[in-house]
This record gives C-alpha cells, structure tokens and sequence, in this order.
C-alpha cells in the first residue's frame, strides 16, 4: 500500500510540474514558515524544539525547489517580534537553531555553490549578539551571490518595518522638511516647530510617496511578492510583508511547515498562475 502511494504522488508530482512549467513562474516568493509547534505536538515529542529543528531542516529542501523554478527571491518568515513573548526556554532554544543554521550557511555547498545571496531582514538590534555576528559573517559571504536572493526575516513585524522605514526617511529628509518650511514662511532658523501653524508643510506630499517611503523597507532592493505561502492552515497573513503584500497573491495550506510537500509548493504555484493578476487595474 505504501509504494502505491509513493507511486500515485510520484506521478502526481510530475503531472503538476508540467503545468506549472507551461506558464510564468513569481519572480518573489514569501513564506510564512507555520505550524513547527502544533507538528511537534502531534508527533509526540517530548519538546517542541523538535519541531523547530525539524522547520529548519525543510528550508533548504524549499529552496532548491524554488531554483529549479528559477524564482530568483525567497523570504522566509523565521521569528517574529511577537514570537520574543513566548517562554524564555523556547526563544532561547530558537534562537540557538536559528544561529547553527547560519554558521551551517556560510561554508555550505549549499549556499555558495548555488550562489544564493543571503540577507537578514527585521529589527535585528533586538537579536543576541552571538547571533548577530554570524549574520554579519554570512551576509558578507554571500554578498555577491546572484542565482537567487534569500530574504530571512528575523525579529521581524510588518508594522515595525513600517515605522522603520518612516524613521529613516525623515532622518534622512529631516533638513529638507524644516529648510523649505523655513524658507517659505520666514522662520528664523532654530525657531522652527511642527505645532506653527504658519508653518507651511504642504511641500511634505511631494516628499512623502510610495516609491520615497519603499526605499526604506527592509527589502528595498526586491521586488515586492507575487505570491506570498503560509502553511499550517491558519489563514492570515499576521503582518507579514505588510507594505510589499498588496498586491501579492496569496495561498495557504494545511500542512505544517516540517511537512510541506513538493506538490504542495507546485499547487501554491499552479493556483497563482490560475489567476488574474491586476495590480489593482
């Protein structure tokens, strides 16, 4: 009975391939890694980490796929800044995978000899600083690496890169904010204050657009998502890519991340070249 299954998904696998080959594959796909605990649980392991190690352990499996299909951007959800508001025990143990992981990276044939550039993305001050070093090391590594871009997003909340982003440009904008207001309404410099009502800030539309403010998110240099996969079956997106999301298709399975199948990366595939994509046109 076993090998009948292995057979019927061994052709199963095929049939899907050759569809999804037919059409245009996303450029950018995002990954909500879901469902590493509840996969842990329903095994029976002792401890979650099981399940963890057993999500990291899938991530290199899902890239190969994805270069196969020549998808040339990856980002993958691996701890979220809610995720620090779980017990101390399982952020530690998390954290303690996640850096193993990355020291793997940046020697592994995997990495350099796919040519995978490797970029950590999220409120990375927030991050143990052992861990921060070894980011620091594989992103130096993989800098020049072109064949595909891996986004891995770290202490990582769609809101807050949000207000990263704005934090950024006004520090990078602040003088041009108050030397035109200053300029227009005669303020003396030093006076300067938000609260004037003299002040005239309508110069600040031109200033403040949608391509101003995405140079400052966290993957500035990417395309936004075609198509954005969360596993697990939970059918939300969390805050995930908030700004880069909307217009990004989007897919969700029942599996656990640990037991994302080949053929569940080629429905998600299959289901977005099957639909029409607006752009809000």
């Amino acid at each position: 009975m076993f090998t009948i299954k292995r057979l019927i998904y061994y052709y199963y696998e095929k049939k899907l391939k050759r569809e999804v080959l037919k059409k245009k594959v996303p450029l950018h796909v995002g990954i909500i890694l879901d469902g590493n605990r509840r996969y842990a649980e329903a095994k029976g392991y002792s401890s979650i980490s099981y399940g963890h190690k057993a999500g990291a352990g899938k991530i290199d499996e899902v890239i190969l796929w994805c270069i196969e299909f020549k998808i040339k951007v990856v980002t993958i959800w691996g701890f979220s800044t809610d995720n620090f508001n779980r017990g101390k025990d399982e952020v530690v143990s998390l954290f303690d995978i996640i850096r193993a992981k990355l020291e793997y990276y940046i020697n592994s044939d995997f990495i350099n000899k796919n040519k995978i550039k490797v970029s950590i993305i999220g409120k990375k001050s927030l991050l143990p600083e052992e861990l921060k070093s070894v980011i620091k090391r594989l992103e130096d590594k993989t800098r020049t690496y072109s064949n595909l871009h891996l986004y891995i997003a770290l202490g990582y909340g769609g809101r807050q890169e949000i207000c990263d982003a704005f934090s950024k440009f006004i520090a990078d904008n602040l003088y041009k904010i108050i030397n035109v207001s200053n300029i227009t309404n005669g303020t003396v410099p030093g006076t300067f204050s938000l609260n004037n009502p003299s002040v005239d800030l309508s110069h600040l539309s031109e200033l403040v657009t949608v391509d101003t403010i995405s140079k400052y998110l966290y993957t500035s240099d990417a395309a936004d998502p075609d198509l954005i996969i969360r596993t697990s079956g939970e059918v939300r997106l969390s805050g995930f890519l908030l700004w880069q999301s909307a217009y990004s298709e989007y897919y969700f399975c029942d599996a656990f991340w640990p037991e994302f199948r080949k053929i569940d990366f080629l429905r998600a595939i299959r289901s977005y070249q099957s639909r029409q994509i607006r752009l809000g046109k």
